[in-house]
């Protein structure tokens, strides 16, 4: 039996740059923290020749083109695997909520099922493997973010070139600015769970059209990612707050579908209540609130958002990416004769 625990992540500035549409023609870049929200997956041998897959649903497939979840059926076909398998997978955080969730269960996924033919691979493997099965095989309108976020986790700065290539290092910054962080950074759960690709489909599209207003939306949000790491090398968190306010005003003008009346009243309602600044996790339209408050005002935030029905989720950042609990592979082994 294998299990490994892959994180989710807290986007901090630049994201949405680094989806295909914008970083083809223009390059992107961004700032973001793996979290302590995770993903579990657990892969076992199975003695019927079945493969049986659970997640809020479970299958019982004959062979592989049987499943009907797309990235177990695509990762399965991508790693050669078919049946006698068991599949489980669970999270700490609900999916199609901003947290990068669908990017960590591939991510997760792939290192399990590697582990289970005993084949070790690096991080930014398991990150491209991951992009290429989501992105190409499945074709969906997003980008890089969340895969390597999981497979590498802590505060990471991704440089996405326009051929694609990923430059990912690690944010320069000491423990106590990562110390201030995690206390200053407050999640909320709205409660609202939305399909990331619909919203990014449209900026994807708006982009295709040469949109000017939702291209020039993305390059602010760029320069702004850049801001942002600059701000938290330096210790400036006062102004990175400042910044996610601007990041959300820009995000905002990419599509229609990024915020509504309610997300709307909520953000102004936690910025008069002393949030310096926030958005709304992933593409938008529901899921996860992120804010900044300095401490004085941290109560008074907390007590706002749960006076209007929103979960305060409390988190602390992951610096081990996805990474393997559990290695008891017996019938692997078996077969190999060791």
């Amino acid at each position: 039996m294998i299990v490994t625990r892959t994180p989710t992540r807290i986007p901090l500035g630049g994201g949405g740059t680094d989806i295909r549409s914008y970083a083809s023609r223009y390059g992107g870049f961004l700032v973001s923290a793996a979290i302590k929200r995770y993903v579990y997956i657990t892969v076992n041998s199975r003695f019927e020749d079945s493969i049986r897959v659970s997640y809020s649903k479970t299958e019982i497939a004959d062979s592989v083109g049987d499943i009907e979840h797309p990235i177990v059926r695509e990762t399965l076909r991508f790693l050669g695997l078919d049946g006698s398998l068991e599949i489980v997978s669970i999270a700490d955080v609900p999916a199609n909520t901003g947290l990068g969730s669908s990017g960590a269960f591939t991510v997760g996924l792939l290192n399990a099922l590697h582990t289970f033919k005993r084949e070790n691979v690096s991080a930014e493997t398991l990150a491209e493997e991951a992009s290429t099965i989501l992105m190409d095989v499945l074709d969906e309108p997003i980008g890089v973010h969340d895969q390597y976020l999981a497979a590498l986790g802590g505060i990471t700065c991704l440089a996405i070139d326009q051929d694609g290539t990923v430059q990912a290092s690690p944010l320069a910054t000491s423990d106590g600015i990562v110390e201030e962080l995690e206390t200053s950074l407050l999640v909320f759960y709205t409660g609202v769970k939305r399909s990331a690709s619909d919203v990014l489909a449209d900026e994807s599209r708006a982009i295709s059209h040469s949109l000017d207003g939702v291209t020039a939306a993305l390059h602010t949000v760029k320069e702004i990612g850049f801001q942002v790491k600059e701000a938290l090398e330096t210790g400036n968190l006062r102004r990175f707050g400042e910044l996610l306010d601007l990041h959300w005003q820009s995000k905002k003008r990419l599509s229609t579908k990024v915020s509504s009346d309610r997300i709307d009243h909520l953000y102004e309602l936690a910025k008069r209540s002393g949030a310096l600044g926030g958005k709304i996790m992933g593409a938008g339209g529901g899921g996860f609130f992120v804010f900044y408050c300095d401490n004085h005002n941290k109560a008074r935030v907390r007590e706002v958002m749960a006076a209007e029905g929103l979960r305060d989720m409390r988190f602390a950042i992951d610096f081990e990416g996805s990474k393997v609990l559990v290695n008891f592979c017996w019938y692997a082994r078996k077969r190999s004769g060791t």
